[in-house]
C-alpha cells in the first residue's frame, strides 16, 4: 500500500551523504549514478509506505530536502533503472534498500526469499523478481547527526590513550562474553548492557587487559546459507549497514547502549577496538539478495567479472568491495570517522585487510585507502590493525602494511603452536617471534608494536581445545565437518577430547600455562581470546561462526582459577617490567653500559649456534634481555630479565651472572605458578647459580636496580603470596 502526504520537496544538497535532520526536515543524498529514479520511502507505525522521488542529481548523487520528517522517522530507498544482469545492472524498484549511510536500523536482517532480486524459482540470476521485499527488510531510522546534543556521557571524551607498547588486548564477542555469565542479570545477558555490567568490567580490570577488540558490531545479515540450516550468523562477518550498530545486541536502544558500553570501558581504563568488515557485504554473489549496494549501484560498489555478471571473490564470501573507487572509499572513510567520533572507539581491526589495498595491479601498500587514512585528521590518530591477508591472488601480505599499521601476526601463532607441539625451535623461528618478528616488521620505520601476537582468536580452536583435540569437530555447523582450518598445529596430548586422566589433564594444563606465558612475555602487542584465561572450550569446533548458543558463548560455570591467577600475574609482570614491552627490536647490539641487549643461552649457559636452533633434540632456549641498544628509551632501562622457554623435559638451567649487587628474582614459573624464589632454590648473583626448570614451562627472572638480595627475596615472598592466597590449585602437575 502506498500512502501520499503533501510535503515540501526541494533540491536540497548533495552532501552529506545519507539522511541528515535539521530544523525543517531532512536532507537526503544517495549515490546511484546509473539509476533513472531514486525514491525515499517513509513508513508509518503501521508500515504504510510513502514514496518521494528525489528531484535533483549532482555528480551521480540524488538529493532532496523533505519537510515534515524528523528524528525517529523510519525509511528506506528504492532505485529504478536498467535490469541487465549480464552487464552488471541489477536495478529492481520492488526491492526495499537499506541506506548505506543509515545510522540505525529498527530490527535485524534475516534471509527471506523476498529479498532475491531475481526469480529464485527459475534459478537464473538473469530473471526478474517483482515481489516487494519491504515487509521483510528492517527500516532505517533517522537519528541525530550531532551526538554532542545528548545529555548522556560522550564515549569520545574519556579515551584512556594508552601507549601502544603497553597494550594487552582481549578479543571478545559482545554477546558471547556475557550471554552465560551468572553474575549478569538474565535480562541483560548477551547485550551491550550485559557487557557493560560490573561482573564483566571487573573481570577485565582484574585480568589486566587494557584494550578489548570487539567482533563486528556493525549491522549485519543472517544469510541464506545459515538460515536454511536453522542457524544464525553469530560472528557477524556479513555487513550490511556500516554506520548502524547491530540491533540484536540491544536491550532497548542499540545506539545509546553501545555508547554507554564504550564509555564504561573507557572509565575502567580499557580502550575499545572494533572489528570492521569493509572488504565485502552480505549481499554475496550474483545469486545473493538485493539489500542495498547491489540495488543502488552494483557496478560501482563491487569489483565485477565477465562484463559485469559475476563478482570478484577475493574474500571467499561471494563479492569484493571496490574500495579503490573514490565514492566507495569515501563511504569507508566516512563510516570509520563516524565510529571514531560518535561512538568514541579507539581503533579498528580490519577483516581481510589486504582487500582494502587491492588495485587493478594487485595489493599496493601505498594505495589510495592507506594514503587517505594516513592523512585523515581523525583516522590517523586511532589504532589501525590489519588482518593482513585475503583469499585473492597474492593475498598474504603479512609484514607489508605501511606505518603506523599493526598486523595480526600469524607467524607468531603458528610458530608458538608448532614449538610447543615439538617442531625444532629454529625451524619455527622461535627466537625471532619472541622478540617481535623483526624479519617481518623491522623496516620502513616500523617497530615491535607492528606485531599483534596471538595464539588463538575467534577463528580457530580455543586454547583449551588446542591441547585437547588433534582434529576439528565442526559437525554442529551442519557442513559435514568440511569447514574450518585443517592445519591447526594442535595436539590432544594423548586423548581426543575431554579427559579424566590426571596425567593428560596435568600435561594439558602445563602446556596451556606455558603457551600463555610465551604470549604475554614476548615483544610486540599480545592479544588474548576471551575465555582462554578460564579454560573455555568449544568442544573442538574451530569455526563456530553459526553457533549463537552455549557452544559459541564463553562458559563461566567452572573457571580454571589457577590459570586465571597466572594470567593476572603475567599481565602484572608485563606492566611492571618495561623491558618486556619495548618499541625497538633487540638484535644483540652492544649497549652503552657494555651489555648486549639480548643474549641467547642454552641450558648449560653457553650461547647457541645455528646447529642448536635446528637440533630437534634441543627443546629449551633462554634469553637475557635488556633495553634496546642505540634507543634513547632502551638505553635508559637499567633492569634485565632472564626468560627460559622450555618446551621439552625437565632441565637444570644455569643462570647468567647478575649485575653487581643484584640477584635474580623469580617473577614467573608457569609450571609452578605458586612458587617463590626460596621455595624453588632460585639462584643469587653467582656465576654458578642454576634453576631446576620443569618440563613444558616458561620461567622469568628479573633484576631490580638498587635492591639488595634480602629485599628481593622478601618482595618475592610477599608478591607471590598475594597472588596465591585465594585458591589451592586444582591442577598440580
Amino acid at each position: 500500500m502506498t500512502h501520499f502526504v503533501n510535503r515540501a520537496v526541494t533540491a536540497g544538497r548533495p552532501w552529506p551523504l545519507g539522511v541528515t535532520p535539521d530544523s525543517g526536515g531532512v536532507n537526503v543524498a544517495v549515490w546511484a549514478p546509473e539509476a533513472t529514479l531514486l525514491e525515499f520511502c517513509l513508513f508509518d507505525a503501521n508500515d504504510v509506505e510513502e514514496r518521494i522521488a528525489l528531484p535533483a542529481r549532482d555528480g551521480g548523487i540524488w538529493h532532496a530536502h523533505i519537510t515534515g520528517v524528523g528524528i525517529g522517522a523510519r525509511y528506506g530507498l528504492r532505485a529504478d533503472g536498467p535490469y541487465l544482469p549480464a552487464e552488471g545492472l541489477r536495478f529492481n524498484p520492488n526491492k526495499h534498500l537499506i541506506d548505506p549511510y543509515a545510522r540505525a536500523l529498527d530490527g535485524t536482517l534475516h534471509w527471506d526469499p523476498l529479498l532475491s532480486g531475481y526469480d529464485a524459482a527459475d534459478g537464473s540470476d538473469l530473471t526478474f523478481d517483482a515481489r516487494d521485499s519491504a515487509p521483510v527488510v528492517p527500516k532505517c531510522v533517522v537519528t541525530d547527526a550531532h551526538p554532542g546534543r545528548s545529555t548522556a556521557p560522550d564515549p569520545a571524551s574519556n579515551r584512556p590513550h594508552h601507549a601502544l607498547p603497553d597494550l594487552v588486548m582481549y578479543e571478545a564477542h559482545v554477546k558471547g562474553i556475557s550471554a552465560a555469565h551468572p553474575g549478569v542479570p538474565e535480562h541483560l545477558r548477551g547485550t551491550y548492557a550485559g557487557m557493560a555490567h560490573p561482573a564483566i568490567i571487573d573481570h577485565l580490570v582484574a585480568l589486566g587487559v587494557n584494550a578489548v577488540e570487539l567482533m563486528p558490531v556493525q549491522a549485519f545479515f543472517d544469510d541464506q546459507f545459515v538460515v536454511e540450516r536453522g542457524l544464525k550468523n553469530y560472528w557477524g562477518y556479513q555487513p550490511i549497514a556500516w554506520f548502524a550498530p547491530e540491533p540484536r545486541y540491544a536491550h532497548r536502544d542499540a545506539e545509546a547502549e553501545l555508547r554507554h558500553l564504550i564509555y564504561t570501558l573507557h572509565e575502567a581504563g580499557i580502550e575499545v577496538i572494533i572489528d570492521v568488515v569493509f572488504n565485502h557485504t552480505g549481499e554475496g554473489d550474483e545469486l545473493g539478495p538485493t539489500l542495498s549496494y547491489r540495488g543502488l549501484h552494483n557496478r560501482g560498489y563491487y569489483r565485477l567479472l565477465d562484463q559485469g555478471r559475476h563478482y570478484v571473490n577475493d574474500t571467499g564470501t561471494g563479492n569484493t568491495l571496490a574500495v579503490d573507487q573514490p565514492m566507495v572509499l569515501r563511504l569507508v572513510l566516512d563510516g570509520l570517522r563516524h565510529w571514531a567520533q560518535h561512538y568514541g572507539v579507539d581503533g579498528f581491526r580490519f577483516d581481510l585487510a589486504a582487500t582494502l589495498g587491492r588495485t587493478a595491479h594487485g595489493f599496493d601498500s601505498a594505495g589510495a585507502f592507506f594514503q587517505s587514512v594516513q592523512q585523515d585528521p581523525v583516522l590517523s590518530t586511532v589504532r589501525l590493525i590489519a588482518e593482513p591477508w585475503d583469499l585473492g591472488p597474492g593475498g598474504f601480505q603479512l609484514g607489508h602494511f605501511p606505518l603506523p599499521w599493526a598486523e595480526w601476526n600469524s607467524h607468531f601463532r603458528d610458530g608458538v603452536r608448532r614449538a610447543w607441539k615439538g617442531d625444532p625451535l629454529g625451524q619455527v623461528n622461535l627466537g625471532s617471534i619472541l622478540l617481535g618478528s623483526a624479519v617481518l616488521f623491522d623496516h620502513s620505520g616500523r617497530d615491535t608494536t607492528a606485531s599483534v601476537n596471538f595464539i588463538t582468536a575467534h577463528d580457530g580452536f580455543t586454547l583449551a581445545d588446542l591441547v585437547s583435540y588433534s582434529e576439528k569437530r565442526n559437525e554442529a555447523n551442519l557442513e559435514e565437518n568440511r569447514d574450518g582450518h585443517d592445519a591447526n598445529h594442535s595436539d590432544n596430548l594423548g586423548f581426543e577430547g575431554p579427559s579424566d586422566d590426571h596425567t593428560v589433564v596435568s600435561a594439558r594444563a602445563r602446556r596451556v600455562r606455558g603457551m600463555l606465558a610465551t604470549l604475554l612475555l614476548s615483544q610486540g602487542v599480545p592479544m588474548l581470546l576471551a575465555g582462554d584465561e578460564i579454560g573455555n572450550s568449544q568442544g573442538g569446533n574451530n569455526n563456530a561462526y553459526p553457533q549463537d548458543n552455549e557452544l559459541g558463548w564463553v562458559d563461566w560455570t567452572s573457571p580454571d582459577t589457577e590459570l586465571l591467577d597466572l594470567v593476572r600475574s603475567l599481565t602484572e609482570v608485563r606492566r611492571r617490567l618495561p623491558v618486556l614491552r619495548q618499541r625497538r627490536f633487540l638484535h644483540g647490539a652492544l649497549r652503552q653500559d657494555g651489555h648486549q641487549d639480548v643474549v641467547w643461552r642454552l641450558a648449560n649457559g653457553s650461547e647457541p649456534g645455528p646447529e642448536d636452533w635446528n637440533d630437534p633434540q634441543c627443546r629449551l632456549m633462554a634469553a637475557e634481555l635488556r633495553g634496546a641498544a642505540g634507543d634513547v628509551h632502551g638505553e635508559a632501562l637499567t633492569d634485565a630479565v632472564f626468560m627460559i622457554v622450555n618446551v621439552g623435559g625437565a632441565s637444570e638451567v644455569r643462570l647468567p651472572p647478575a649485575d653487581a649487587g643484584l640477584s635474580w628474582h623469580l617473577e614467573i614459573d608457569s609450571a609452578r605458578p605458586w612458587a617463590t624464589s626460596t621455595e624453588t632454590g632460585a639462584a643469587t648473583n653467582t656465576a654458578s647459580g642454576s634453576y631446576p626448570t620443569l618440563a613444558q614451562s616458561v620461567v622469568l627472572f628479573s633484576t631490580v636496580p638498587g635492591v639488595s638480595s634480602d629485599q628481593i627475596q622478601d618482595t618475592s615472598h610477599r608478591t607471590h603470596a598475594a597472588r596465591t592466597t585465594r585458591t589451592i590449585r586444582k591442577v598440580t602437575p
